[in-house]
């Protein structure tokens, strides 16, 4: 083999590895997944892809058989593993990264909380005539971590360093907060025997961290036994991802790099380019021709939507303005207000999470339609409106700002 030849395949094993490492390639990924899905959900293919999601699978030994339906097994299985990479990205920020130190989480920390509780105060006031709805509260509450950086990554030599990392960051407690609520407010009939012996699981797997065993197979065991506590438990099977990724070691003596990281590194692709886009494709199938001029005055939909869009905006940029001129927060001098302000826009686009959370708040179908469209709608305006804040933003101020001038120097 010519060294022309090793170096091009060098070259395109890198390249490769890049792209796979971008966030940006994942929003893209997830993009075009959620545009496939809405293309199936209103041609011939729709119904094949309904009944195939509907497709019962039986996994099981002997007598112990489980049977569901294909769109089950990507909610309740394959979204496990989003969870447990979500959990292993908090625990590296909280024990090496951003969340490590107090004076750093503070801010976001604060942001993220003011962009939980008023879209989900907003989707409540405009619910709350509707008993229905309003456990779906949380929905416009979550960050789509993937798809908000997509967008920065388009728009990316006009977004500071700094405006990134806080986005990052915001993300992260958003995440945080959507694993707290789901724990709290979408878990049905809790078994306190299946939930002690979930204790006694979750405790073995603090002593195989205390063992500094790093072989994630035993972890991966213990998961399981959690997960089907969960399951039959009454709490959802998700934060069995969560449990196990806040177990695993995160640096063990003799070992040169972190198993954590190494384990991340192993599941990010399978995550960003696998299990989320066919949970995209299994979620966002939006029926155009059940939307009509109603279905925009439907109280669900305008709720998720201005939730999304205005609370997202309104929770976070207030409450990160108050901290400035309170003094509490300071930010690079090349980060400005309007920066700040397309961060929370950005934050807006809550895609993944809120499409999960609205399938465990008002799972019946009927209300899926306009879960999906709020969401969607939503996501697609925060998404937009910020790449022009990003884009266009300082060149707008800075024309205002000549044309207020020029008249102030004009004589009288």
């Amino acid at each position: 083999m010519t060294e022309e030849k090793i170096e091009i395949r060098l070259f395109s094993k890198k390249w490769f590895n890049r792209l796979l490492s971008n966030e940006a390639t994942s929003g893209l990924v997830m993009i075009f997944a959620m545009i496939a899905a809405i293309i199936c959900a209103n041609t011939a293919a729709r119904d094949p892809v309904h009944h195939f999601l509907e497709t019962p699978i039986t996994v099981g030994v002997g007598k112990s058989l489980l049977t569901q339906s294909i769109e089950w097994w990507i909610n309740d299985v394959l979204m496990v593993f989003f969870f447990l990479q979500v959990g292993l990205e908090l625990k590296r920020e909280m024990k090496e990264g951003f969340l490590s130190d107090i004076r750093q989480v503070l801010v976001p920390c604060i942001a993220a909380l003011g962009g939980i509780c008023c879209p989900a105060v907003i989707y409540a006031l405009i619910n709350h005539e509707a008993p229905q709805y309003i456990h779906g509260w949380a929905i416009p509450t979550a960050t789509d971590i993937a798809f908000a950086v997509c967008v920065l990554m388009l728009v990316g030599r006009h977004v500071p360093q700094a405006a990134k990392i806080f986005l990052l960051a915001i993300a992260i407690f958003d995440d945080l907060g959507a694993i707290i609520i789901i724990a709290l407010f979408y878990n049905q009939g809790v078994s306190l025997a299946l939930l002690g012996y979930a204790c006694l699981a979750t405790f073995a797997l603090y002593i195989l961290n205390k063992m500094q065993i790093s072989n994630f197979l035993p972890y991966l065991m213990l998961g399981f036994v959690l997960w089907l506590c969960f399951l039959k438990g009454g709490i959802h099977t998700t934060i069995a991802g969560v449990v196990v990724a806040m177990t695993y070691p995160m640096h063990v003596a003799g070992m040169a790099d972190s198993p954590l990281n190494r384990l991340m590194n192993v599941l990010k692709p399978w995550v960003d380019f696998a299990i989320l886009p066919i949970f995209a494709f299994s979620s966002a199938g939006l029926y155009l021709g059940g939307v009509t001029a109603e279905t925009f005055k439907h109280t669900l939909t305008i709720g998720i939507i201005l939730g999304l869009f205005l609370g997202k905006q309104i929770g976070i940029f207030t409450t990160t303005w108050i901290l400035i001129k309170m003094k509490i927060a300071s930010f690079p001098k090349q980060v400005t207000m309007l920066d700040l302000y397309g961060v929370a826009v950005v934050a807006g686009i809550g895609f993944t999470m809120a499409l999960f959370v609205g399938k465990l708040a008002l799972p019946s179908e009927e209300m899926q339609q306009e879960i999906r469209l709020g969401i969607i709608c939503a996501s697609v305006i925060s998404a937009l409106w910020g790449a022009i804040v990003f884009r266009y933003g300082r060149s707008l101020k800075k024309f205002v700002s000549e044309k207020i001038l020029k008249k102030q120097n004009e004589p009288l």
